[in-house]
């Protein structure tokens, strides 16, 4: 399995978790917990990876 990482802040003004994939274009959500958004991200990056087409090692 292929680890990714993502950078997780908290937004002061809306209390908003967001992240973002930062070897991923356009791979960057938002959510009201740190398990929502965990979720998100995953749901975020298989979508873009669909999108990018396979990728070779």
């Amino acid at each position: 399995m292929r680890k990714i990482t993502a950078y997780v802040e908290k937004d002061p003004e809306t209390g908003l978790y967001v992240a973002i994939v930062p070897s991923i274009p356009g791979a960057h959500t938002q959510a009201a917990s740190l398990d929502e958004l965990q979720k998100n991200i995953k749901e975020v990056v298989e979508l873009c990876l669909e999108e990018c087409g396979p990728v070779s090692n």
